[in-house]
């Protein structure tokens, strides 16, 4: 079995998928914290390794950059290759000001301007959760690892952030009192998916940039920048 987009085997994909945007990330994953792993997937360079992390057999597998990216993969893990949660992990630019770089955030609530919802799903949605269980568990997680995380709502843009015109002029149109903590730009269509078809989806993100922060972790840093995240996804699996 295969899709457009995916040359697994059904099988070949475990239930449960940590999904960076990156698939340098995704390699990055498989070879230093997988045991056994197995290249399944490199159709348009975005590869999907299936492993095992501590006795269970997991998939990390990009996801690569915004929403309809997301979309299709998310969708096709989902409703073709069985998975029932799906951990994004990725970046993303901070919006208060306690936020350091390489702070963690697990977001509750995304808002998006997108209408990923209405096209997917003749839906008028803007606003959309992650699953509770699933959040609340990486949440414990954190607590009995004693990694720092800020739990909240986020917003999911159609462009980079840093590259508008003017963000504040966004930030007056996020509905009152949503108060984000953060914006990345592949979480809403994750959590969307997860709930048309009745899946579990949580998201994971470390701070790269802040309106607050001069400063901007380069690739390089976001590389290896990132282990903590990681580490607290797979643990929380």
């Amino acid at each position: 079995m295969s899709t457009p987009h995916n040359e697994a085997n059904l099988g070949d994909i475990a239930k449960t998928v940590i999904m960076p945007g990156d698939p340098l990330r995704a390699k990055y994953i498989a070879e230093n914290f997988l045991e056994n792993s197995k290249l399944v997937n490199k159709v348009r360079g975005i590869y999907a390794y299936t492993g095992n992390y501590k006795g269970k057999e997991i998939t990390v597998m990009a996801s690569g950059m915004g929403m309809p990216s997301m979309g299709i993969y998310s969708y096709e893990l989902f409703k073709y290759y069985d998975v029932e949660n799906i951990i994004r992990i990725g970046s993303c630019g901070g919006y208060i000001p306690e936020l350091k770089l390489f702070d963690i955030i697990l977001a509750d609530n995304v808002f998006s301007e997108s209408n990923f919802a209405l096209t997917l799903n003749n839906d008028n949605c803007h606003l959309v959760s992650s699953d509770k269980t699933l959040t609340d568990t990486i949440e414990n997680t954190a607590i009995k690892n004693n990694i720092h995380i800020h739990r909240g709502n986020t917003v999911c843009t159609d462009c980079f952030d840093l590259y508008m015109t003017d963000v504040n002029e966004f930030l007056k149109r996020i509905p009152e009192n949503f108060n984000p903590l953060g914006a990345e730009m592949e979480a809403f269509a994750l959590f969307y998916v997860a709930k048309v078809l009745g899946k579990k989806a949580a998201c994971l993100m470390s701070v790269v940039d802040s309106k607050f922060i001069k400063n901007v972790a380069t690739s390089e840093e976001r590389e290896t920048g990132l282990n903590t995240m990681i580490k607290l996804a797979l643990e929380a699996i």
